[in-house]
């Protein structure tokens, strides 16, 4: 994809949002912003893709950072190295990468730091990892804001928080760029904006253990999971197109994580289509196990609210409600609930769905002597009463399993609005963010014990949790290996190497001080489910 079809995508967004409007699916747009300092010459995405609450929004996500006016600037041209600038920049301070091709990892410690790109006409500041290097970067400093880069082939991720709070990822281009695309970790109170990602072999936008993050008029398609809301909560998932990816939208209770819930989302006004392409996941991990042709998927999760979306084309299910049962070979977690409660499903436009449904959707509608799955399917701890889950306008849908649920406009689900403090029938739709009004506190990382738990939780739980095979594998096998060596462990850790053909090779950490690898490396073996 050159430029000019970047832009035409955003352009073709602005298609469907019109369609929103049309449909009185989404309220008047107010003027966007660039997030400031932009120049002139970089196309106008966040104008082509905004919804409503944009002024408030920006407000907010601007907030978060330290004062402009006290910023010093370093500029980066072709030939310089990024992370050369990050190590001489102090907090507050703003990188500008100017066009040219960059084959490096970009390592962000320090708080407050911006790092934009800038755009003239059809040349952007170009990340090309060229399928040598794992990641493109990787922040843990609390204030980071990342805008205006083009992204590829890098093995890894391309954008990755490690427990950074307070952050801005927006207006980036990502292509073929490994496991994760967007991927804050651990992080609290940030903002996902406007990037458009391709190519990714898990998810292309992943939420893990976060909470107050807003996902916002982005695009992802081609990638496996178009976007996966991980063990998180307080979470606004709104304006988004996921188009023909395995999985459209995620909400997922991974067991095995520090985090044990996954609570309160709002998947609001996307358009969901096409989510058809046959999943290329790595074997054995657990978005390998999803189903393509699926929609939204909520699994396990708790309180969350799917409105006002388009949902069409998606050939197994337009959206699938259902416990940790769904993927097989899944272990358990007796800190976490594996069964959905108190979901709610509103007033969506869907048609088209469950064309040509695939292996256990299959078997499932062929004992109703059908051929074709539903739009809204309820599956096993999912469908009971009890559950507290219900559904408006059910008789517009094909559905399956939701015959308990209750009538989300019935006098008893108003009454539960009414004590939640909720608008009766319409309870997100005056809602403009989830993230905080306030910074969240900074979060600090020392050398001790306390700090290696962040790490732990904020870049070794996402690929290795306790007793589930994620992309690396659990820690409970590398416990069983490494017995009380914490030093082969820390080793590791910094220079690893390919041990094992049935795990893709682990990125290194080389980041992190010769010390906290030791702390690392220590809690990881002492670590209980």
């Amino acid at each position: 994809m050159n430029a000019n079809g970047f832009l035409q995508g955003l352009q073709g967004l602005q298609g469907l949002q019109s369609l929103h409007s049309l449909r009185g699916l989404c309220s008047l747009c107010g003027t966007g912003s660039s997030g400031g300092n932009t120049k002139q010459t970089q196309p106008a995405l966040g104008d082509n893709i905004r919804s409503s609450g944009r002024a408030v929004l920006t407000a907010l996500a601007l907030s978060v950072f330290a004062s402009v006016a006290q910023a010093a600037i370093i500029e980066v041209r072709e030939g310089d190295r990024i992370q050369d600038a990050v190590n001489r920049a102090a907090p507050g301070d703003e990188i500008l990468v100017y066009p040219g091709l960059y084959s490096e990892t970009v390592y962000v410690d320090k708080d407050d730091i911006t790092l934009r790109g800038v755009v003239e006409g059809d040349n952007w500041p170009h990340l090309d990892g060229k399928k040598q290097l794992n990641d493109a970067i990787l922040y843990s400093g609390n204030g980071f804001s990342v805008e205006w880069f083009k992204i590829t082939h890098y093995k890894g991720n391309a954008i990755m928080g490690q427990a950074g709070n307070n952050f801005s990822i927006r207006n980036n281009w990502v292509i073929d760029s490994g496991v994760y695309g967007i991927f804050p970790e651990f992080g609290e109170n940030g903002l996902i904006e406007n990037n458009i990602l391709s190519g990714i072999e898990d998810a292309a936008i992943y939420v893990g253990m976060s909470d107050y993050i807003d996902v916002r008029n982005n695009q992802v398609f081609d990638n496996v999971a178009g976007i996966e809301i991980e063990n998180s909560r307080h979470v606004l998932v709104e304006g988004n197109l996921a188009k023909n990816n395995t999985g459209g939208i995620l909400v997922f209770i991974t067991p095995g994580l520090p985090i044990k819930s996954s609570y309160d989302a709002i998947i609001r006004r996307n358009f969901v289509i096409d989510n058809n392409t046959p999943n290329f996941g790595i074997p054995g991990s657990l978005v390998s196990q999803i189903p393509a042709g699926s929609g939204i998927i909520v699994m396990s999760g708790d309180e969350v609210i799917i409105e006002d979306n388009v949902i069409t084309g998606n050939n197994n299910a337009g959206i699938i409600i259902t416990s940790q049962d769904f993927v097989t070979e899944i272990a358990t977690d007796t800190g976490s609930d594996p069964n959905p409660d108190a979901v709610q499903i509103r007033d969506n436009v869907m048609f088209n769905n469950g064309a040509s449904p695939e292996g256990e959707m299959k078997l499932l509608m062929l004992t109703k002597f059908s051929t074709t799955g539903p739009d809204i399917l309820a599956y096993q701890g999912a469908t009971a009463a009890e559950r507290g889950s219900c559904i408006s306008r059910r008789n517009a849908y094909r559905t399956h399993g939701v015959d308990d649920w209750a009538d989300c406009d019935s006098p008893t689900i108003r009454a539960n609005d009414a004590i939640a403090g909720r608008e009766p029938s319409d309870s997100t739709r005056a809602l403009a963010t989830k993230m905080l009004p306030e910074p969240a506190a900074p979060r600090v990382i020392n050398d001790d014990a306390s700090g290696a738990e962040i790490v732990y939780q904020g870049i070794c739980a996402g690929c290795h949790a306790y007793n589930v095979r994620l992309i690396g594998p659990p820690t409970l096998a590398i416990q069983a290996q490494y017995g009380e060596d914490a030093g082969s462990i820390a080793a590791y850790i910094a220079n690893p190497e390919k041990k094992r053909p049935d795990f893709p090779t682990m990125p290194p950490q080389d980041h992190l001080s010769e010390p906290m690898r030791q702390l690392v490396a220590e809690y990881m073996l002492a670590l209980t489910n």
